[in-house]
């Protein structure tokens, strides 16, 4: 899901208010002491002892088609790796091209600070189950959207289970995957942050949609008090704990 332009100004307003939350959902983040291979493999030796996180509430009216949906993270002194798994159905992906419309597709996101604190602003990177990614800044400070620029980008290692194209919708249950792996330094060139160390926090929020597919959802990790679907409401993102 991404912002409209009409409604930026309305959520930045929003965004910079103070808000005491009872749900406020923590992941650790394990480190690894070497690289993982890119490839969407949700059974390789380095995710089967990593905890998941799942994606149990909604925005809106509670959809028909209600995704499983899991998410694990790892990190090393120059990465952090992320890995979704999707047990789905009515699955599309048309998108073709970076920074494309792929919410309206079988959508997996992962919005985060690199700190502690919401207000200054977040990222937002979004990925179809083609592995087709949007991938922007959003400068709550400035009241800006900064798209992460394409060779910038190109850092970011990505893999998937399906093709790139699936349009017609697969409207058979199936389990899909995304991978992909985000270089601290490329976060750095937007945001002033240091590299995570051990006790670090970040503030962040998994979400799963597929706004133009015959079964729409917006499913959140961490729950959003919100009337109607939003995902850019960073005052109600989680934590993450670098171990």
């Amino acid at each position: 899901m991404i912002l409209t332009k009409a409604f930026f100004i309305t959520v930045v307003l929003f965004s910079l208010l103070s808000f005491t939350k009872e749900d406020n959902l923590v992941y650790k983040i394990k480190k690894i002491d070497k690289d993982i291979k890119i490839d969407a493999d949700w059974n390789k030796d380095v995710w089967k002892n990593v905890d998941a996180v799942q994606l149990k509430n909604y925005m809106g009216t509670k959809p028909e088609h209600f995704p499983t949906v899991y998410a694990k993270l790892v990190y090393t002194d120059s990465d952090i790796y992320v890995i979704f798994k999707v047990i789905d159905q009515y699955v599309k992906s048309a998108a073709k091209k970076y920074q494309g419309k792929v919410y309206e597709d079988s959508c997996v996101e992962f919005f985060f600070t690199p700190d502690d604190n919401t207000k200054k602003g977040y990222f937002n990177l979004e990925s179809n189950c083609g592995g087709v990614q949007l991938f922007r800044y959003n400068a709550l400070d400035k009241k800006k959207r900064i798209p992460i620029k394409y060779k910038d980008y190109q850092e970011v290692t990505v893999a998937h289970s399906l093709p790139k194209i699936n349009d017609p919708e697969i409207k058979k249950k199936i389990t899909w995957y995304l991978e992909y792996k985000i270089p601290f330094d490329l976060i750095a060139k937007y945001y002033k942050m240091d590299k995570p160390k051990s006790g670090t926090e970040w503030k962040a929020n998994f979400y799963k949609c597929a706004d133009k597919t015959s079964h729409p959802h917006w499913l959140t990790w961490n729950k959003v008090d919100y009337p109607k679907p939003n995902f850019h409401l960073s005052q109600f993102f989680g934590t993450l704990i670098f171990e």
